[in-house]
């Protein structure tokens, strides 16, 4: 069950991403989420649109899912690989961590960590 919820969460970031829609993509996160991409942290949903919309048009992420955990009856952690791909550079694979909880009926992104090993 913890890996369909997460799916559906990513899967909804992947179209927004690959879409280029920054507001769509700060719409997966909590109000007040911590964000870890490849530059210093954030928090809140202004920042995750901010950081997506400096980011190339034409970028797309693909992810897979290697590792989740239900923490509690709201909240599921998940691991991943992510490869973001360019039209102008190499793809850029990366790890992603990241916790989403139930809000109301919608399952949200609350902790995004990304790291390159």
């Amino acid at each position: 069950m913890s890996t369909e919820i997460l799916s559906a969460v990513l899967d909804a970031w992947k179209a927004a991403v690959d879409a280029h829609q920054p507001e769509r993509v700060a719409e997966i996160f909590t109000e007040d989420a911590i964000f870890q991409g490849l530059h210093p942290y954030s928090v809140g949903r202004e920042s995750v649109a901010a950081y997506y919309d400096s980011q190339p048009r034409g970028m797309t992420a693909d992810y897979r899912i290697v590792e989740t955990r239900r923490l509690a009856e709201d909240v599921v952690l998940g691991y991943a690989s992510v490869d973001f791909a360019f039209t102008d550079r190499p793809t850029l694979p990366v790890h992603l961590s990241v916790v989403v909880r139930r809000a109301g009926d919608r399952w949200l992104i609350a902790h995004y960590q990304v790291s390159r090993l």
